[in-house]
Protein backbone atom coordinates (compact mmCIF):
# COMPACT_ATOMS: atom_id res chain seq x y z
CA UNK A 1 0.00 0.00 0.00
CA UNK A 2 1.42 3.35 -1.11
CA UNK A 3 1.85 5.87 1.68
CA UNK A 4 0.03 9.19 1.33
CA UNK A 5 2.57 11.84 0.16
CA UNK A 6 1.36 14.29 2.80
CA UNK A 7 1.77 11.61 5.50
CA UNK A 8 5.37 11.03 4.40
CA UNK A 9 6.12 14.76 4.46
CA UNK A 10 4.41 15.08 7.84
CA UNK A 11 6.75 12.44 9.26
CA UNK A 12 9.71 14.47 7.99
CA UNK A 13 8.17 17.56 9.51
CA UNK A 14 7.75 15.76 12.85
CA UNK A 15 11.43 14.85 12.81
CA UNK A 16 12.17 18.58 12.59
CA UNK A 17 9.83 19.32 15.49
CA UNK A 18 12.18 21.51 17.50
CA UNK A 19 13.23 23.51 14.45
CA UNK A 20 9.62 23.92 13.29
CA UNK A 21 8.47 24.97 16.76
CA UNK A 22 11.13 27.67 16.93
CA UNK A 23 10.25 28.76 13.38
CA UNK A 24 6.56 29.17 14.26
CA UNK A 25 7.41 30.83 17.57
CA UNK A 26 8.79 33.82 15.66
CA UNK A 27 5.43 34.22 13.92
CA UNK A 28 3.63 34.00 17.25
CA UNK A 29 5.83 36.81 18.57
CA UNK A 30 4.99 38.85 15.46
CA UNK A 31 1.29 38.40 16.22
CA UNK A 32 1.88 39.40 19.85
CA UNK A 33 3.58 42.59 18.68
CA UNK A 34 0.78 43.40 16.24
CA UNK A 35 -1.85 42.90 18.93
CA UNK A 36 0.05 45.24 21.25
CA UNK A 37 0.28 47.88 18.51
CA UNK A 38 -3.45 47.65 17.90
CA UNK A 39 -4.30 47.95 21.59
CA UNK A 40 -2.18 51.13 21.82
CA UNK A 41 -3.77 52.61 18.68
CA UNK A 42 -7.26 51.76 19.96
CA UNK A 43 -6.74 53.57 23.25
CA UNK A 44 -5.16 56.59 21.58
CA UNK A 45 -7.88 56.84 18.93
CA UNK A 46 -10.58 56.55 21.59
CA UNK A 47 -8.97 59.33 23.64
CA UNK A 48 -8.47 61.71 20.70
CA UNK A 49 -11.64 61.07 18.69
CA UNK A 50 -13.98 59.70 21.36
CA UNK A 51 -14.56 56.73 19.07
CA UNK A 52 -13.07 53.24 18.89
CA UNK A 53 -12.72 52.12 15.24
CA UNK A 54 -12.12 48.47 16.17
CA UNK A 55 -14.88 46.17 17.39
CA UNK A 56 -12.64 43.16 17.99
CA UNK A 57 -9.55 41.33 16.72
CA UNK A 58 -8.71 37.68 16.20
CA UNK A 59 -5.27 36.24 15.52
CA UNK A 60 -4.42 32.87 14.02
CA UNK A 61 -1.17 30.92 13.67
CA UNK A 62 -1.00 28.11 11.11
CA UNK A 63 -0.40 24.67 12.54
CA UNK A 64 2.52 22.61 11.18
CA UNK A 65 -0.01 20.32 9.44
CA UNK A 66 -1.82 23.23 7.78
CA UNK A 67 1.48 24.76 6.69
CA UNK A 68 2.59 21.45 5.20
CA UNK A 69 -0.66 21.02 3.25
CA UNK A 70 -0.36 24.48 1.76
CA UNK A 71 3.24 23.85 0.71
CA UNK A 72 2.15 20.57 -0.86
CA UNK A 73 -0.66 22.33 -2.80
CA UNK A 74 1.89 24.85 -4.08
CA UNK A 75 4.30 22.05 -5.05
CA UNK A 76 7.02 23.48 -2.83
CA UNK A 77 9.94 21.47 -1.52
CA UNK A 78 9.64 20.97 2.21
CA UNK A 79 11.94 23.44 3.93
CA UNK A 80 11.50 26.26 6.40
CA UNK A 81 13.23 28.63 4.00
CA UNK A 82 10.60 27.84 1.37
CA UNK A 83 7.84 28.28 3.94
CA UNK A 84 9.12 31.74 4.88
CA UNK A 85 9.61 32.84 1.28
CA UNK A 86 6.40 31.52 -0.27
CA UNK A 87 3.78 31.16 2.49
CA UNK A 88 2.72 34.61 3.65
CA UNK A 89 -0.29 33.79 5.81
CA UNK A 90 1.46 31.73 8.50
CA UNK A 91 0.51 34.50 10.92
CA UNK A 92 -2.93 35.99 10.35
CA UNK A 93 -4.79 38.81 12.06
CA UNK A 94 -8.43 39.75 11.48
CA UNK A 95 -9.64 43.18 12.55
CA UNK A 96 -13.37 43.87 12.64
CA UNK A 97 -14.55 47.48 12.44
CA UNK A 98 -17.89 49.25 12.77
CA UNK A 99 -17.74 51.32 9.58
CA UNK A 100 -16.01 51.26 6.20
CA UNK A 101 -14.18 54.51 6.99
CA UNK A 102 -12.81 52.84 10.14
CA UNK A 103 -11.19 50.15 7.97
CA UNK A 104 -9.10 52.69 6.10
CA UNK A 105 -8.36 54.63 9.30
CA UNK A 106 -6.92 51.45 10.86
CA UNK A 107 -4.95 50.74 7.67
CA UNK A 108 -3.40 54.22 7.77
CA UNK A 109 -2.52 53.93 11.45
CA UNK A 110 -0.75 50.61 10.87
CA UNK A 111 1.10 51.85 7.79
CA UNK A 112 2.32 54.90 9.70
CA UNK A 113 4.19 52.71 12.19
CA UNK A 114 7.88 53.19 11.40
CA UNK A 115 8.78 49.54 11.97
CA UNK A 116 5.92 48.24 9.81
CA UNK A 117 6.58 47.69 6.11
CA UNK A 118 3.67 47.31 3.68
CA UNK A 119 4.40 44.47 1.26
CA UNK A 120 1.06 44.15 -0.53
CA UNK A 121 -2.51 45.47 -0.47
CA UNK A 122 -5.59 43.72 -1.85
CA UNK A 123 -8.68 45.91 -1.62
CA UNK A 124 -11.72 43.67 -1.99
CA UNK A 125 -13.96 46.49 -0.75
CA UNK A 126 -13.45 48.79 -3.72
CA UNK A 127 -13.27 45.71 -5.95
CA UNK A 128 -15.21 42.80 -4.37
CA UNK A 129 -14.54 39.22 -5.47
CA UNK A 130 -16.96 37.68 -7.96
CA UNK A 131 -18.74 35.78 -5.17
CA UNK A 132 -19.36 39.02 -3.26
CA UNK A 133 -16.54 38.71 -0.71
CA UNK A 134 -15.36 42.04 0.72
CA UNK A 135 -12.38 42.79 2.93
CA UNK A 136 -9.16 44.78 2.94
CA UNK A 137 -6.08 42.53 2.96
CA UNK A 138 -2.68 43.86 3.97
CA UNK A 139 0.57 41.94 3.94
CA UNK A 140 2.81 43.59 6.52
CA UNK A 141 6.38 42.87 7.52
CA UNK A 142 7.57 43.62 11.05
CA UNK A 143 10.87 42.97 12.86
CA UNK A 144 10.94 40.45 15.68
CA UNK A 145 13.96 40.82 17.96
CA UNK A 146 15.16 37.43 19.18
CA UNK A 147 18.02 36.84 21.61
CA UNK A 148 20.51 36.11 18.82
CA UNK A 149 19.03 37.70 15.71
CA UNK A 150 16.35 39.90 14.17
CA UNK A 151 13.72 38.22 12.04
CA UNK A 152 11.59 40.15 9.54
CA UNK A 153 8.22 38.41 9.62
CA UNK A 154 5.17 38.68 7.38
CA UNK A 155 1.73 39.01 8.94
CA UNK A 156 -1.44 38.90 6.86
CA UNK A 157 -4.00 41.40 8.17
CA UNK A 158 -7.65 41.28 7.09
CA UNK A 159 -9.78 44.29 7.98
CA UNK A 160 -13.55 44.24 7.47
CA UNK A 161 -16.81 45.49 8.93
CA UNK A 162 -18.99 43.44 11.26
CA UNK A 163 -21.43 42.81 8.40
CA UNK A 164 -18.65 41.70 6.02
CA UNK A 165 -17.27 39.38 8.69
CA UNK A 166 -20.70 37.81 9.29
CA UNK A 167 -21.12 37.12 5.56
CA UNK A 168 -17.56 35.73 5.19
CA UNK A 169 -18.02 33.39 8.17
CA UNK A 170 -21.24 31.94 6.72
CA UNK A 171 -19.71 31.60 3.25
CA UNK A 172 -16.69 29.80 4.74
CA UNK A 173 -18.93 27.32 6.60
CA UNK A 174 -20.97 26.53 3.47
CA UNK A 175 -17.80 26.21 1.40
CA UNK A 176 -16.49 23.41 3.62
CA UNK A 177 -19.88 21.86 4.35
CA UNK A 178 -20.26 21.11 0.63
CA UNK A 179 -16.59 20.13 0.29
CA UNK A 180 -15.88 23.27 -1.81
CA UNK A 181 -18.65 22.38 -4.28
CA UNK A 182 -21.38 24.81 -3.21
CA UNK A 183 -24.59 24.38 -5.29
CA UNK A 184 -25.26 27.26 -7.70
CA UNK A 185 -28.51 28.15 -5.89
CA UNK A 186 -26.57 28.79 -2.68
CA UNK A 187 -23.94 30.77 -4.62
CA UNK A 188 -26.65 33.02 -6.02
CA UNK A 189 -28.19 33.49 -2.58
CA UNK A 190 -24.78 34.28 -1.08
CA UNK A 191 -24.05 36.83 -3.81
CA UNK A 192 -27.43 38.45 -3.19
CA UNK A 193 -26.71 38.55 0.55
CA UNK A 194 -23.28 40.11 -0.16
CA UNK A 195 -24.97 42.87 -2.18
CA UNK A 196 -27.33 43.53 0.74
CA UNK A 197 -24.40 43.61 3.16
CA UNK A 198 -22.68 46.15 0.93
CA UNK A 199 -25.82 48.30 0.79
CA UNK A 200 -26.19 48.10 4.59
CA UNK A 201 -22.55 49.09 5.17
CA UNK A 202 -22.88 52.06 2.81
CA UNK A 203 -26.08 53.20 4.51
CA UNK A 204 -24.59 52.89 8.00
CA UNK A 205 -21.53 54.82 6.79
CA UNK A 206 -23.73 57.68 5.58
CA UNK A 207 -25.56 57.78 8.91
CA UNK A 208 -22.23 57.72 10.75
CA UNK A 209 -20.86 60.63 8.70
CA UNK A 210 -24.09 62.64 9.10
CA UNK A 211 -23.95 62.16 12.88
CA UNK A 212 -20.31 63.28 12.99
CA UNK A 213 -21.09 66.40 10.97
CA UNK A 214 -24.01 67.26 13.26
CA UNK A 215 -21.82 66.79 16.34
CA UNK A 216 -19.16 69.06 14.85
CA UNK A 217 -21.76 71.76 14.07
CA UNK A 218 -23.25 71.52 17.57
CA UNK A 219 -19.80 71.60 19.15
CA UNK A 220 -18.88 74.63 17.05
CA UNK A 221 -22.06 76.43 18.11
CA UNK A 222 -21.25 75.98 21.81
CA UNK A 223 -17.79 77.40 21.22
CA UNK A 224 -19.09 80.68 19.72
CA UNK A 225 -18.11 83.55 22.03
CA UNK A 226 -20.98 85.45 23.63
CA UNK A 227 -19.80 89.05 23.20
CA UNK A 228 -22.27 90.34 25.81
CA UNK A 229 -20.30 88.55 28.51
CA UNK A 230 -16.86 89.64 27.37
CA UNK A 231 -15.21 92.25 29.60
CA UNK A 232 -13.43 94.75 27.30
CA UNK A 233 -10.63 96.77 28.94
CA UNK A 234 -11.51 100.45 29.64
CA UNK A 235 -8.51 101.80 27.66
CA UNK A 236 -9.50 99.73 24.62
CA UNK A 237 -13.08 101.07 24.83
CA UNK A 238 -11.79 104.67 25.01
CA UNK A 239 -9.57 104.14 21.99
CA UNK A 240 -12.52 102.66 20.08
CA UNK A 241 -14.70 105.69 20.95
CA UNK A 242 -11.99 108.14 19.83
CA UNK A 243 -11.63 106.28 16.54
CA UNK A 244 -15.39 106.50 15.94
CA UNK A 245 -15.39 110.30 16.54
CA UNK A 246 -12.61 110.81 14.01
Amino acid sequence: MTENPISKELKKFSAMKEEVTRFLMVYKFALDQMNTKIEVLQEEFQYIHDHNPIEHTKSRLKSPESLLRKMHRKNLDLSLANAKQHIHDIAGLRITCSFISDIYAVRDMLQNQKDVKLIETKDYISQPKSNGYQSLHLLLEIPVFMSDRTEHVCVEVQIRTVAMDFWASLEHKLYYKFNKAVPSTFKDELKSAADQVNALDRKMERIHQDMRQREEVEQGATEVIDMTTVQIPHKLLSLFEETRKE
